[in-house]
Parts: C-alpha cells; sequence; structure tokens
C-alpha cells in the first residue's frame, strides 16, 4: 500500500507454481476475527491510524482516518469510506491493523471480502513487519494481497515491496478476471513460508514471489508481519476521486490465520 520512489536491484516474479494447498483438517487456526459482534471492531485484535499522515500517508491520498468509519453490522466488518468535510479533509475511512496486537511468520491468511466501488476508491489487505519502528520501510518488508481501484473496476492486484524493489514495485501481478469484486464476497489470501509467498484468490495462486538468491533486501519476510485492512481515497494509485462519489465500504466477513 505505501508508494515511494523506488529502485530495483533484482527482478525475480515467477509465474504461479503447481499448488498443493494445506487442507483445512491440516492447519491449525491460530488466529481470526470473525465480526459477530455488532458495534466497533474489538480492541483486542485491532487499532487504527488516525488523521492523514504525513503527506496522505506517503501517497497522497485525501482521507481522513478516524475510528468512526469502521464498525461491525449482521457479522460483517464495514470499513466505510465518505464524502464529508472533517478536519480539514474532504474524505474520511478507516485503517485498522493488528500492530502490537497479532503478528505472524509464515502461515497462511484469508480475507473473505467485498470491496468498494467508485472511482478514488482505494482499498487494501496487506501487512507490514513488526520491525518497521526500527527498520523503517521498506527494509520491514511489505506483503499486498490485495488492493484494488475504482478506477480500474475488477481489477485486482498483489505485490511485494522491500530494500530492492518497492514503489513502483517490480514484484507486483495484476488478476483481471474478478469482475464481480464489488458485487460478491471473494476469498483474499497467501500462504507464506520460508521459501515463497503463495498470492491467492478463491483458492487459486495468481502469483508467487520466490527469490532464487535470497538476501536481506529482497527476503525480510523471515519475521513477523501485522496485518491492515483500509480504504484510501485518491492519491499515488487511488487516482482522481469521481465527483459523484458519495460512500462505499469494504465489508470483510472474516480474517483467518493459520499455521
Amino acid at each position: 500500500m505505501l508508494i515511494s520512489c523506488g529502485n530495483s536491484e533484482e527482478i525475480i516474479q515467477e509465474q504461479p507454481e503447481s499448488y498443493d494447498p494445506i487442507t483445512a483438517d491440516a492447519r491449525n487456526l491460530i488466529w481470526s476475527d470473525e465480526f459477530d459482534t455488532d458495534g466497533s471492531p474489538s480492541s483486542k485484535n485491532w487499532t487504527y491510524d488516525i488523521g492523514n499522515g504525513n503527506n496522505g500517508w506517503g501517497n497522497g491520498e485525501r482521507q481522513f482516518y478516524t475510528r468512526a468509519n469502521a464498525s461491525l453490522t449482521h457479522g460483517v466488518l464495514k470499513v466505510t469510506a465518505k464524502k464529508e468535510t472533517y478536519q480539514g479533509f474532504k474524505y474520511t475511512s478507516a485503517r485498522l491493523k493488528t500492530q502490537n496486537k497479532f503478528s505472524f511468520t509464515y502461515g497462511s491468511i484469508e480475507v473473505r471480502a467485498k470491496l468498494p466501488s467508485g472511482g478514488g476508491t482505494w482499498p487494501a489487505i496487506w501487512m507490514l513487519g513488526d520491525n518497521i519502528t526500527s527498520a523503517g520501510w521498506p527494509s520491514c518488508g511489505e506483503i499486498d494481497i490485495m488492493e484494488h481501484t475504482g478506477n480500474n473496476q475488477g481489477v485486482t492486484s498483489s505485490a511485494i515491496h522491500n530494500a530492492s524493489g518497492y514503489g513502483d514495485t517490480p514484484y507486483v501481478h495484476h488478476l483481471e478476471r474478478v469482475s464481480d469484486v464489488s458485487t460478491n464476497f471473494h476469498v483474499y489470501g497467501l500462504e507464506w513460508t520460508q521459501d515463497k509467498i503463495d498470492f491467492i484468490i478463491d483458492g487459486v495462486v495468481h502469483y508467487t514471489y520466490n527469490p532464487i538468491n535470497k538476501t536481506n533486501a529482497n527476503w525480510p519476510f523471515n519475521k513477523p508481519q501485522f496485518i491492515i485492512l483500509n480504504v484510501a481515497m485518491g492519491g499515488a494509485l487511488g487516482g482522481t476521486i469521481s465527483g459523484d462519489f458519495t460512500e462505499s465500504a469494504m465489508e470483510i466477513d472474516y480474517v483467518r490465520v493459520y499455521q
């Protein structure tokens, strides 16, 4: 989700490999949020980024993040972006994270979600290294499980950012067959081992990141990462916000982590 001026020491981008998923019976569920209780997200699981950050969180985003834009209704988490004047900004939204609440190294994550629509919307399901406060970005490593923009409706992407490639990263794959992302739920996920990261939609691997010669620059992914859910507006990837945009939400049925 973070965007910055970048470079690339080495590009190693593989097409999906044959995939032998871990069966449900073999996996251990180590953390989840089913969002079953109406109201606010659990403070045991989630904290928030508040405000607009430094230059729109480094991306030129237009929204002001609040807690109020995240709510639980009928077993679904809604992260809602709205056109409204607040704290000097014209849009509000929410960014939830498990930082200092939960993180993990290796395993699989599944997020069942329906995405917002409208030009300028930029929902993301992603992760950052716990050591971001000491190592900084992009050295901490970033795993973008799913990103989507309303200005390119139906095209989702998955990406990796690290010291060997970031910002306009070479480690990215766009999937153009998820045409109903804003009308139906899909399961976005990944399987992360000490050797590779498989990006998965509805049980099908669509991209594999697997550097042949792993270094600190291209493989910071041997350390814990925490989960982030947000909807940005505009910015470097979100682009032009439609003049008729009023409100749209990313709806999340569950987040589950297995090892």
